[in-house]
């Protein structure tokens, strides 16, 4: 009796190995201990039925306590061994992942297709054309003079001869009125090249959007009620819009569209010059003699198109005060901006 009693003490005192045994040993401390052949603590269990009946009732409820507590204190470090396991040279794993980088449209590309489908409801077609273009379709046949100073090399970009890399998304209006009879009506993103210095407000490479319709009985109403739709689809329904009279080769009458400042809702800041306005594109009714070089008739045919920049529009909608910021791919800047 004594001697069993002595070595449950003994094993009681085997407790305290159990929390700083690593992985090996105590898988070795539960076989030494509990194993079921010649576990120390099995070895006991099976003298107690040759105890008297008060002494198997004392040993046999100390020795089986005790293999509860080994038990529980085994299954604990196994778990603390397990969750330590996960720590693999100094990096614990177990930690929060980063945040993952989430792809999505940039944007001036969610712009453009939002100023696409604001026409698309209006009727408009969206096609696209040529990034090099013949001076014939980026120029002349736009009404453009020979001497007009954008044919110059130092303003447009030649590739050779006569081909030029697009300054405006004006020739597809060409290329649809030689191609299709009215009416037409098409909206054209594209990606156009003018030597302009890379600054806060000017970029050499650039998105525009432009638009045009030609039909028999087109007036100038047309022309302001569709644009004044578009800006307050684009802003809000309560955005103030005007004309300015201004000058485009390829339109007659031209106009400037204003906006009310978004930033500073028209009161005057920086942004605006402290005028309260902004421009955001140029347009006009169709210049006579844009729909005869295209072999139409311009006392039957009328027409209004306009050209605007959609990083203009996103840098104005969203309070973004340098266009440069668009083409850095800093992600810190564009996420804010995924959908």
């Amino acid at each position: 009796m004594s001697d069993l009693l002595a070595a449950l003490n003994s094993l009681r005192e085997r407790l305290k190995e159990i929390p700083q045994a690593d992985e090996r040993r105590l898988q070795e401390l539960k076989t030494e201990l509990l194993g079921r052949r010649s576990g120390a603590l099995t070895e006991i269990l099976k003298a107690v039925p040759g105890l008297e009946p008060d002494e198997r009732r004392r040993v046999g409820g100390t020795a089986n306590a005790l293999k509860r507590e080994l038990e529980g204190a085994i299954a604990a470090r196994e778990q603390e061994l397990k969750r330590g396991a996960t720590v693999v040279a100094g990096v614990d794993l177990t930690m929060p992942a980063r945040p993952q980088w989430r792809g999505g449209l940039h944007l001036v590309t969610q712009v453009v297709d939002e100023i696409c489908d604001i026409f698309k409801e209006l009727g408009f077609t969206r096609v696209v054309g040529p990034e090099a273009e013949t001076e014939r379709y980026n120029f002349y046949a736009l009404n453009f003079p020979k001497d007009h100073p954008a044919l110059d090399a130092q303003d447009s970009f030649y590739l050779g001869g006569d081909v030029v890399l697009r300054t405006h998304t004006s020739p597809v209006q060409i290329r649809t009125l030689e191609n299709y009879p009215p009416p037409i009506r098409i909206v054209v993103p594209g990606r156009c090249y003018r030597r302009d210095p890379f600054d806060a407000s000017h970029s050499p490479v650039f998105e525009q959007i432009e638009g045009f319709a030609v039909d028999e009985g087109i007036t100038f109403v047309d022309f302001k009620a569709t644009l004044a739709t578009f800006a307050r689809r684009i802003f809000s329904p309560t955005t103030k819009v005007r004309f300015r009279p201004s000058y485009f080769p390829f339109t007659e009458p031209s106009a400037e569209m204003d906006v009310q400042c978004q930033i500073c809702g028209g009161s005057g800041c920086a942004a605006c010059k402290q005028t309260g306005w902004m421009e955001i594109l140029g347009s006009g009714m169709v210049h006579p003699a844009v729909l005869e070089n295209c072999k139409l008739d311009s006392e039957k045919y009328t027409g209004f198109a306009w050209g605007m920049g959609p990083e203009r529009i996103a840098m104005l909608r969203y309070g973004i005060p340098d266009i440069r910021l668009f083409f850095d791919s800093d992600v810190r800047f564009l996420e804010q901006f995924i959908r």
